[in-house]
C-alpha cells in the first residue's frame, strides 16, 4: 500500500492550487511563486526526510529563506504599489546570503532562519499597524478580510520560525525523534497555510489603469454640500481664533474635516461605492490625496478605517433597496457588494441585524411610527 508522507500531500495540494492560479484564477504573479515555492519546499522536506536522499540537504535553508522575501513582495505588489519597486525585488537576494553560511558556516543558519521569518512577518504586521489595515489595491467590500488573511500570513511565518527553534533545541537536548514530527506537522502546516490563504478572493487586488499616489491635495468645490451624518460628531466647523476672514494654513483637524467633507460630496455625487471593484487606490486618486493622508483623515474624523466608512454607505443603499421590495441578492449585487458573506458580515456590523432579520422588523417599525 503507497502510503505518502505528509509534506508530500501538503505538496500536492499546492501544486494543484499552483496550477489552478496559473489556469483559471489568474493571480497576481508573486501569489502565484509564492504557492510554487511552498509546494517545492514540501517536496524538498519529503525527499530528505523520509526518502533520505541526503545529498539534498543543504539545498533545504537555501529554498527556505526565498519563502519569506517572496511573501514580502507578494505583500507589496497586492497591497502597497501596483509595480514594486526595483529595492522591493532585491529581497529576492536573500539566498545569496545563505548559500555561504551552508558552506562555510553551517552554525548560523538556523539563527539565521529564524531571524528571516520572523523579521518578514514582523515587518508584514508593523505595515498592517501603521496602515490601520488600510490596503491600497483591496477591494472595500472584502471589509477587514485581506488585512486578517495577511496578518494570519505573518504569523504563520513566525510559527515556522518557532518551529525551526523547537527543532534546533530538540537535537540539542537529544530528542532525536521530534525534529521528524515537527517537520511534518508544524512546518508542513505553516506551508499549507501561507499558500491556501494566498488564493483567497479576498485578497486579489484590483488594479486600476492609472496610479497617483503622491498628488498634492486639491479642496473638490463642494459649495455647502451638506456632510454625511457619519462626520455630524467630528471637528468639522473648526475656525481660526478671532474669526476676522485672515486667511491661514488649516488645523490639521480642520483640513482631515474638508476632506471628509470633499469624499462624502464626491462619493455620493458619483455613487462610487455601487462599485464592487472600488479600492482606496482609486479613491486616493479621484480625489488628488495622497493614499496615506485620505487614511489618516478617515480614521482622524470617523475612528473607522476606509472600507468600514465605504461599506456603510454601501449598507445605507441596500437598506434602501430593501425597503423598496428587492430582494437580498438584489440589493447586495446593487450595493457594490459580490459575495454574500461579505454582504451579510458588513450589513450584521451596521444594523445590528441580518438582512432577513432586519426585512422582517420593517412592518412592525413603520406600524409603531
Amino acid at each position: 500500500m503507497l502510503v505518502l508522507p505528509v509534506p508530500m500531500i501538503v505538496a500536492l495540494l499546492l501544486g494543484f492550487l499552483f496550477f489552478r492560479s496559473l489556469l483559471v484564477d489568474q493571480r497576481q504573479p508573486f501569489l502565484s511563486v509564492l504557492l510554487l515555492a511552498c509546494a517545492g519546499q514540501s517536496v524538498l522536506t519529503s525527499l530528505v526526510l523520509y526518502y533520505e536522499i541526503g545529498t539534498l540537504q543543504p539545498l533545504q535553508p537555501v529554498t527556505a529563506s526565498i519563502i519569506p522575501a517572496i511573501v514580502w513582495v507578494a505583500f507589496v505588489e497586492s497591497c502597497l504599489r501596483q509595480k514594486p519597486l526595483p529595492r522591493d525585488y532585491m529581497h529576492l537576494c536573500v539566498p545569496i546570503l545563505v548559500i555561504p553560511c551552508v558552506l562555510f558556516v553551517p552554525a548560523v543558519i538556523d539563527t539565521l532562519l529564524v531571524v528571516l521569518f520572523v523579521g518578514y512577518g514582523g515587518a508584514i504586521l508593523f505595515m498592517l499597524h501603521v496602515m490601520k489595515d488600510d490596503l491600497a489595491h483591496m477591494r472595500l467590500s472584502a471589509g477587514h478580510l485581506p488585512a486578517l488573511i495577511w496578518r494570519i500570513i505573518a504569523i504563520a511565518l513566525i510559527i515556522s520560525a518557532i518551529s525551526d527553534t523547537l527543532i534546533s533545541l530538540s537535537l540539542a537536548y537529544g530528542f532525536a525523534a521530534l525534529p521528524g514530527w515537527i517537520l511534518s506537522i508544524s512546518s508542513s502546516l505553516g506551508l499549507l497555510v501561507i499558500g491556501y490563504l494566498c488564493v483567497s478572493r479576498d485578497i486579489e487586488a484590483k488594479f486600476d489603469t492609472a496610479e497617483n499616489d503622491t498628488a498634492p491635495y486639491q479642496p473638490i468645490d463642494a459649495g455647502n454640500a451638506p456632510a454625511r451624518n457619519t462626520q455630524k460628531n467630528s471637528n468639522a466647523s473648526h475656525t481660526s481664533g478671532s474669526g476676522s476672514g485672515i486667511s491661514t494654513q488649516p488645523e490639521p483637524d480642520a483640513q482631515n474635516s474638508r476632506i471628509l467633507q470633499d469624499l462624502s460630496t464626491l462619493l455620493e455625487g458619483e455613487k462610487l461605492y455601487l462599485d464592487p471593484d472600488l479600492t482606496l487606490a482609486r479613491l486616493s486618486r479621484k480625489m488628488g490625496v495622497p493614499l496615506k493622508q485620505l487614511s489618516t483623515a478617515i480614521n482622524a474624523v470617523t475612528g473607522e478605517n476606509v472600507s468600514r466608512l465605504i461599506n456603510g454607505y454601501r449598507i445605507g443603499h441596500a437598506c434602501t433597496l430593501l425597503a423598496q421590495g428587492q430582494s437580498v441578492t438584489t440589493a447586495m449585487l446593487d450595493s457594490g457588494f459580490n459575495t454574500k458573506s461579505n454582504f451579510n458580515r458588513e450589513f450584521s456590523r451596521i444594523t445590528g441585524q441580518t438582512p432577513s432579520a432586519w426585512i422582517l422588523a420593517r412592518p412592525a417599525q413603520t406600524t409603531k411610527a
